[in-house]
């Protein structure tokens, strides 16, 4: 099919030329060099995004290359489409990856039929958009990985401090547009702006006559009147500062975030701080400060001991410049001089992740966690046998019921690293072990009719986009029970004794715009008469399109409350006519 396709495109194609050749100067083209102009204006106009994988020096089999694309696509749309049957009853479609590993195609055709699919136009195929997501996630990440551990494998004198930034940045936010080249150019522009400061200041300054990083400036002097023409674009003119307001946003460590926010908390800053200072000549290092991470600044002999020969600049402050003395006041105690010492670009990385994991661990309305979930990868591939870590991704995926499998693995890793683990270990191994056995003995999912009568009192059905009386969020139902199903505890926590109908009315699984999962009752629930799409991260998880009232459930959720759709209709048909009365 495809072959006669190509033929049918071809021979059009041979007409249109010798049409053009005709017009103008008389010439006539080989059937290679008409098929390569075809091939090229296909591919660009069918996947324009593969353009970059190509140079004009290249001697490419357009009709294969063509090939190779239209077969990924169709490998990545049966992959997209067999995770919902696969995967529905799971937060993380884990297993299914297997697949992808040993794709027979190449990546960049794949991620590009996945692009596709999410670029797809309207409210349709959000499940598809869903699991093209999930795919895409983890097929960048693994190549941000490697990228990582190559970095770390080079001389510390060839790892670049902001490279260092983006490779975290990048796994944490795979699905951005995120890359050094374009994150370099940024910060270039800032160190120009710093120029014309300093051109002001000091039109000989040796800072201005070098590119970037060429030149060592050694006089003290000058060295201030770098610092001093950076504080002015940065503070002054750019208005960057200290993110005091916010501090636990994720966003202020991102280095591309911090970039376009113009703000951030002090180990981000002084990245961007020390890379422009290097830049223009001004050797910055960084200083693993508890609490607040700094800069140092030699006054003396170079690379001397004595924390006393250093200024420390704190970016997160304007870049103030503090004495030893003024560093403890910045925390409030004293600290010994271990801490005054400079740190390799790991180091930098390992602490930059380590506020990530922090946040993780608080997050509280993303049940998949999965800031903590990536922030423990990059942990792990700076340090793999750190036990702690190790044992904290094992309980997280054991709580996540996810990739049992793998946390086996990490539990025999524990073990052999430090045998007195073993009690953690043993526990966990067998609730793993009896969490795989109960997953071989499920059956098929339980299926609610709404004729049955024990369903009677249930008032809504799948996919309405509700309003919830007393808290005001708007969500819709993906899921309801005829009785709130939660245990004795939870039901004494969230006081449910205390609604006139107690936990014994029907209660509904609702994704709501904040992008958390709740469990509402009946009572409190009402119908939004002005219903609008939810921007939740699992919103086609269970659904495949927004008509523009209601939301229609996928396959799977449909097979699982195969009677809501038809209410959900009438539902919305009979509220809709009597407000347009």
């Amino acid at each position: 099919m495809l072959e006669s396709v190509i033929g049918l495109i071809y021979t059009s194609t041979f007409k249109v030329v010798l049409c053009l050749d005709s017009v103008s100067a008389p010439q006539v083209l080989s059937d290679v060099e008409i098929l390569m102009n075809l091939f090229t204006y296909v591919l660009s106009c069918r996947w324009p995004s593969l353009l970059k994988y190509y140079s004009h020096t290249d001697s490419v089999s357009w009709l294969e290359e063509y090939k190779a694309r239209h077969n990924a696509g169709l490998e990545a749309q049966r992959i997209v489409a067999s995770f919902s049957k696969r995967f529905f009853s799971e937060h993380v479609p884990c297993d299914g990856f297997s697949d992808i590993e040993t794709l027979g195609c190449p990546s960049h055709f794949f991620e590009d039929e996945l692009m596709c699919i999410l670029n797809m136009e309207g409210r349709k195929g959000l499940t598809w958009k869903y699991y093209a997501k999930k795919i895409l996630y983890f097929l960048r990440q693994q190549n941000i990985l490697k990228n990582l551990k190559e970095y770390l494998q080079r001389p510390t004198d060839r790892q670049s401090f902001l490279e260092g930034a983006v490779l975290i940045d990048q796994y944490c936010n795979p699905l951005s547009d995120i890359c050094l080249k374009g994150v370099q150019a940024q910060v270039d522009d800032i160190t120009d702006k710093v120029r014309k400061v300093l051109r002001t200041k000091n039109p000989r300054h040796p800072s201005l006559a070098s590119k970037a990083g060429e030149v060592l400036v050694s006089e003290v002097e000058l060295q201030r009147q770098v610092l001093d023409a950076m504080n002015c674009v940065l503070y002054e003119q750019l208005k960057y500062k200290g993110n005091e307001l916010d501090y636990y946003n994720s966003l202020n460590s991102y280095i591309h975030q911090v970039l376009i926010r113009r703000t951030g908390i002090p180990i981000s800053l002084s990245v961007l701080y020390l890379t422009i200072a290097r830049q223009l000549g001004v050797r910055l290092e960084p200083v693993n400060f508890p609490s607040h991470f700094l800069l140092r600044w030699c006054q003396g002999k170079e690379g001397s001991t004595d924390i006393f020969d250093y200024t420390y600049i704190d970016a997160f402050g304007k870049g103030k410049q503090l004495t030893v003395k003024e560093c403890e006041y910045l925390i409030g105690h004293h600290v010994t001089e271990e801490f005054y010492g400079v740190v390799t670009s790991k180091e930098v990385l390992q602490r930059m992740v380590g506020n990530l994991l922090n946040l993780g661990k608080r997050e509280s309305t993303d049940q998949s966690y999965q800031l903590l979930r990536d922030s423990l990868d990059l942990y792990l591939a700076m340090y793999p046998d750190n036990v702690q870590h190790l044992m904290l991704q094992a309980r997280l995926y054991f709580h996540l019921g996810i990739w049992p499998e793998k946390v086996l693995d990490i539990l025999q890793h524990i073990q052999a690293l430090d045998p007195s683990q073993h009690g953690a270990v043993g526990y966990l191994v067998q609730h793993t072990l009896e969490h795989i056995e109960r997953r071989k003995e499920e059956v098929g999912p339980e299926v609610k009719h709404r004729s049955d009568e024990k369903h009677k009192e249930v008032c809504f059905s799948i996919g309405l986009i509700m309003k919830h009386k007393r808290y005001g969020y708007n969500c819709v139902i993906y899921g309801w029970d005829p009785a709130c199903m939660m245990g004795h505890e939870w039901i004494r926590n969230m006081n449910v004794h205390s609604l006139p109908h107690g936990p014994h009315q029907p209660f509904y699984n609702v994704l709501v715009e904040d992008g958390s999962c709740r469990y509402a009752a009946q009572e409190n629930l009402e119908y939004n008469s002005e219903p609008r799409e939810i921007p939740h991260p699992d919103i086609g998880r269970y659904f495949s399109e927004f008509t523009g009232i209601h939301y229609l459930a996928n396959t799977e959720l449909e097979i699982r409350y195969p009677e809501d759709l038809e209410l959900t209709r009438a539902t919305v048909q009979k509220i809709y006519s009597s407000g347009k009365e």
